[in-house]
């Protein structure tokens, strides 16, 4: 009886044992059928990644030169520390931080900001941590690879800018696209990724597209710890382009030494090509160094200079030449007076008007620094007579001033080739505003829009744009900096993957000049008062040269009221000019902030460029005193 019973029990035993090896097997070859059948591919896929990885091959950028091939900006090799993604996806992060920071000498706060920021990318994404590594940076991440896999040497091109100071707001900077740009439009379009480097500014952010080239990979294969076992596959980066600018590197440090030399170093100097817009030289001060930038951004000493120049009261990373934005002074009487030919309120004729040694409107009255009689206009100009241009501007009205500030496009951008320009301000955009606040636009207001006070302030770009048009009888041109992209051939084969095409060579996409209608008798006789401003006893007679006869106008804006017109309220020095007078070559603009009056300061700072030019010309020797000057 007892034997039967277990005989029974264990059947049942064994049936249970059946079922549940029925059930397990039954789940085992679900879940096999699921990963070799439904997922196999995927998870092949994803084995095959985990052990090949594609390593980026950093592009390097476009060359810039100078209109004589003398180089601007370039890229020269640098080691980096190189941080990987895929590795990390297995530790906590902040267990490195303090690791990273002591072994390559850098803050906390910048390793946790660049650990976040790659934990957020795909698996394979790199990152540089640490750029222009030390001897020492190498040694400490090779002696820790077991211990960090994760980190890397790579040698990678970096943007190097030979001139330091000089040129800084033309050529602009590179660094990393942040954050925000990776979410616009702009840029996702263009197919950017977290530690790209863009251009920042300059030339670099206008041309960046055809600077920046195409990077290429390595494909290799990896262990589970992420270090290279062997390589697969190169892929070739495509370089950028080359840039030929419109610059001539002589006269830009002719430019650069003169605001230097500048009683307070601050303000801007342009120099152009008035028959075609190119831009010769544009200086701006005080400057910066966009090597900073590129290599001190990741280092605490780098991120303390950046800080320096945000917060610096002279503001060093603004560009004068196209962002600021001040009164011109009598620079402003050569488009006022064209302005007031065309819309015949005076005539080639009949152009004398009273000066008075000033105006009475109302119960104010406005003074002339002299008492010139009934000037006709040249001789007003000459003179720079101020009772001449307030009796002109209300013959004129506001309207006529309006009019003249629509014909040479103070009321737009110039469209030159860089990012940022400022739009001058002018009675067009202020009339409606003082309507609004004072009920009416009063005569005083109208009087002080004509030499260039009070409602009107206009940036340098644009005032050089409207008087170099007045020496090549009214063509107004686009003022750019670019001659050229070189072409660039392909990397590949045709019909391959990373077959990469070819860039065709381009120049600048000049539109035609926009006219300024006047007659040769009109144009006359405003480039024959600009021409005794410098050569007959003008304003700007100081700087006369024999060999090379400037036309020029001077010019010295009120930033405060008499009597508190002292230290940096005194006026803005001004000059503009084109030389040969009657066929120019080159036009040249200076501005002095807060040093006084423009024959003074500006005129002579202009004239030191126009010797610069006349050396590389053959026209003036190299003497003592400009191998001194220079």
């Amino acid at each position: 009886m007892k034997i039967h019973e277990q005989a029974q029990n264990l059947g049942a035993r064994i049936g249970t044992i059946q079922i549940v090896a029925f059930v397990l097997l039954s789940i085992l070859g679900v879940r096999l059928y699921y990963l070799q059948i439904v997922q196999g591919e995927h998870l092949s896929q994803k084995a095959e990644n985990q052990r090949i990885r594609l390593i980026p091959i950093p592009a390097p950028r476009g060359v810039i030169f100078d209109r004589n091939g003398k180089i601007l900006v370039d890229s020269r090799p640098t080691y980096n520390v190189v941080l990987s993604n895929e590795p990390l996806k297995k530790i906590d992060v902040n267990d490195r931080v303090q690791d990273y920071a002591r072994g390559l000498g850098l803050e906390s706060a910048f390793v946790i900001e660049r650990l976040n920021l790659i934990k957020q990318q795909n698996g394979f994404e790199t990152m540089v941590l640490k750029e222009n590594a030390t001897m020492q940076d190498i040694s400490w991440v090779e002696s820790h690879l077991l211990e960090f896999p994760e980190l890397r040497i790579e040698l990678q091109p970096q943007r190097f800018y030979p001139h330091g100071l000089k040129m800084a707001h033309v050529l602009g900077y590179v660094g990393e696209i942040s954050s925000k740009q990776l979410v616009s439009e702009e840029y996702i379009s263009k197919g950017l990724r977290p530690g790209d480097i863009i251009g920042k500014g300059g030339i670099e952010q206008q041309y960046d597209e055809f600077l920046r080239g195409v990077p290429g990979y390595r494909k290799v294969i990896v262990d589970s710890r992420g270090r290279v076992q062997s390589e697969i596959e190169v892929v070739q980066p495509q370089a950028g382009q080359d840039m030929i600018s419109t610059i001539d590197l002589d006269l830009q440090n002719a430019a650069e030494q003169q605001l230097a030399a500048s009683a307070t170093k601050r303000g801007t100097i342009i120099a152009t090509d008035p028959n075609n817009g190119e831009i010769l030289a544009m200086a701006s001060a005080p400057s910066f160094d966009p090597n900073i930038f590129v290599q001190g951004s990741k280092t605490p000493e780098g991120r303390k200079q950046i800080a320096a120049y945000w917060q610096d009261e002279k503001r060093p990373l603004y560009n004068r030449a196209i962002q600021g934005r001040y009164p011109p002074g009598s620079t402003w009487k050569i488009p006022e007076s064209v302005g007031a030919l065309q819309q015949g309120v005076i005539t080639v004729a009949h152009s004398n008007l009273s000066c008075g040694g000033g105006i009475q409107v109302g119960n104010k009255f406005t003074r002339c620094m002299g008492s010139h009689g009934s000037p006709p206009l040249s001789y007003a100009i000459t003179k720079s007579c101020d009772g001449y241009y307030y009796r002109l501007a209300l013959k004129m009205k506001i309207e006529g001033i309006i009019e003249m500030i629509e014909t040479f496009d103070y009321d737009k951008r110039t469209g030159i080739d860089l990012p940022n320009e400022k739009v001058s301000q002018t009675p067009k955009s202020w009339k409606p505003i003082v309507e609004k606040r004072e009920g009416r636009w009063s005569d005083i207001r109208t009087v002080m829009s004509g030499i260039g006070q009070d409602t009107v302030v206009v940036t340098p770009i644009s005032m050089i744009r409207a008087v170099a048009s007045i020496g090549v009888q009214g063509k107004m041109y686009v003022p750019h900096f670019l001659k050229e992209f070189k072409s660039i051939g392909s990397v590949g084969e045709t019909g391959e993957r990373s077959f990469k095409p070819g860039r065709e060579s381009f120049g600048f996409q000049r539109p035609e000049p926009k006219i300024i209608k006047m007659t040769p008798q009109q144009n006359d006789l405003v480039v024959k008062g600009m021409w005794a401003v410098v050569n007959d006893g003008g304003t700007g007679a100081g700087i006369r040269i024999p060999e090379f006869e400037i036309a020029g106008k001077t010019g010295t804006a009120q930033v405060a009221e008499l009597g508190k017109d002292v230290g940096d309220k005194k006026d803005h020095a001004w000059f503009v000019s084109f030389a040969p007078a009657y066929k120019p070559e080159i036009a040249v603009i200076a501005l002095i902030e807060n040093v006084g009056f423009g024959g003074s300061h500006a005129a002579p700072a202009a004239k030191g460029v126009y010797e610069a030019y006349m050396v590389k010309k053959g026209i003036l020797p190299v003497g003592p005193l400009l191998v001194a000057k220079r």
